[in-house]
């Protein structure tokens, strides 16, 4: 599988392989066209991004783009056809995982040559891209009163902080009415203790309700998290009540501003960067473009020591064996087999999501027929590198390199483990024009085309467009985009965060039952 398009073929459509039976529409193409490169006319009203049959297909033929099976045909599909879930039945193929065998070790350069970033260093050596005060949750009972909290800090009443980047609510639904043990109150607890653990809090507040089932004390025991002026614990039924809290809250946030505006940055080098990857909202352009050009970025970033966060375990579905072959051992390969058999087997069976099949609307509209295409492009984010570890949801990444980490495809829930495990910066690439922010890691978002990308220019910060306009190259867009990562590291705000965007983008993957 490539991570390029082999040429364009004429000014209408991109041949990505010369085994495809399909191309991909550059631009709208209307019925009776003629398409030189291909000898033959399009039969149907062809939108951008999507795919045409280049010579008979038959019922049951399989459907290859990049030269890999993304389905079969539903029916004969003749020349010039549109190809898309129409059409296209989507079924399981076999794969051989080959685990580790086309394992090669990352040719790092030498420390002098690395890059570096202005990043914030912690008294116990975290490094830090941006600097908050955060104030969580522990069951929804108290989401009012750490909202109400952040919200008393104003950007007025931040103004004389010019260092702290804000104080941020993180709330959410989970605490409570669910089992007191397993592995939704572990993971729920895992995932709020991976915030308060971040190094880009200055310093937390926890505020609970008292009779929670995720109560303070327990989360405290069993995350080993130590209580002290970094991290402050308020037990509303305790303090006094609702008002009592928030003005005993803001009070604490109060007495920690002075401290943490005192930071500043200095250079460190980009090993200590590690950085989420998402896709969301795709479209026909989204393994042309943006995930091939990110990838390219991640094999930048990994020979630099940094280390890159693979998501998405539905949307890597069809093309895990690509990442398998390229595990450092076997028993990191089998790491990831088994999240997805956990997936297959147990969490989505008989489920209507994606991993069975069926992508979203808008992945439709964007051109992609189902979870098989969509995860050829996605697991492109990854690079070309070795996959060093599978981590479960929000566990804390201490790997080097490109790794994996087990979570749903649901953007906001995807990029929450990966903070909690340690994203320090988020890079989303984008085909229909996700509106996404996040915090405390600040995200840059990819647009996949240059008309999507200039209709929504204030919320995209790059152009992977510039690809298919023929302005630039994959190695040109992969640098052009570490270079993006390094500047936003070192301070430089992203769109969302121009925006506004993260503080309703905490949300915790939740895979229990209410009782």
């Amino acid at each position: 599988m490539s991570n390029q398009f082999e040429k364009k073929v004429d000014g209408s459509v991109i041949r990505l392989h010369p085994e495809d039976n399909i191309v991909i529409a550059v631009k709208e193409i209307s019925v009776g066209d003629f398409i030189p490169s291909e000898q033959i006319s399009s039969l149907h009203q062809i939108s951008a991004g999507h795919k045409i049959a280049t010579h008979v297909i038959p019922q049951g033929e399989s459907i290859r783009k990049y030269n890999t099976v993304i389905g079969f045909a539903g029916c004969d599909i003749k020349p010039g056809s549109s190809v898309h879930n129409h059409n296209v039945v989507f079924r399981d193929i076999d794969r051989d995982y080959a685990y580790a065998s086309e394992y090669k070790p990352t040719d790092l350069l030498p420390e002098a040559e690395r890059a570096s970033f202005q990043g914030i260093v912690r008294d116990d050596g975290r490094i830090a891209t941006r600097n908050f005060i955060g104030i969580c949750s522990t069951v929804n009972c108290s989401a009012t009163v750490v909202r109400r909290i952040a919200e008393w800090f104003t950007p007025e009443r931040l103004a004389e902080y010019p260092n702290v980047d804000g104080v941020v609510a993180f709330s959410h639904p989970l605490g409570c009415g669910g089992e007191t043990t397993g592995a939704a109150i572990e993971q729920l607890r895992r995932t709020i203790a991976g915030y308060i653990n971040h190094a880009n809090l200055a310093a937390t507040l926890l505020v609970g309700l008292g009779c929670e089932r995720n109560n303070i004390s327990d989360l405290v025991e069993i995350q080993n998290l130590t209580v002290g002026n970094k991290l402050q614990a308020f037990i509303m039924q305790e303090v006094g009540g609702t008002r009592k809290t928030i003005e005993a809250g803001v009070q604490a946030v109060l007495g920690l501003l002075e401290e943490a505006n005192q930071v500043k940055r200095e250079p460190v080098p980009a090993s200590h960067l590690i950085v989420g990857l998402q896709c969301g909202g795709s479209d026909g352009f989204s393994s042309i473009t943006a995930n091939p050009a990110l990838g390219a970025a991640v094999d930048i970033l990994v020979r630099h020591g940094g280390t890159a966060i693979l998501a998405e375990t539905a949307e890597v579905y069809g093309a895990e064996h690509t990442l398998t072959r390229r595990a450092v051992s076997i028993e990191v390969g089998k790491k990831l087999i088994e999240r997805i058999r956990w997936w297959k087997d147990e969490y989505a069976v008989g489920r209507d999501v994606q991993i069975n099949g069926v992508v979203g609307p808008g992945n439709r509209a964007g051109g992609l027929a189902n979870i098989l295409e969509k995860s050829l492009g996605a697991a492109m984010k990854g690079g070309t590198g070795p996959l060093m570890e599978v981590y479960k949801y929000a566990e804390t990444v201490d790997a080097k390199g490109l790794v994996f980490m087990d979570s749903p495809g649901y953007d906001p829930a995807s990029v929450t483990g990966e903070i909690a495990g340690g994203a320090n910066l988020v890079a989303f690439t984008t085909g229909r024009g996700s509106m996404f922010g996040s915090k405390p890691s600040p995200c840059i978002k990819l647009a996949t085309n240059s008309p999507m990308y200039h209709k929504l220019e204030e919320d995209m910060d790059i152009n992977c467009g510039e690809m298919l306009d023929g302005n630039k190259s994959l190695e040109e867009m992969g640098q052009a985009i570490f270079e993006v990562m390094i500047a936003t590291a070192s301070g430089k705000k992203s769109k969302s965060e121009l925006l506004g965007l993260g503080d309703h983008e905490f949300v915790i993957w939740d895979i229990g039952i209410l009782g």
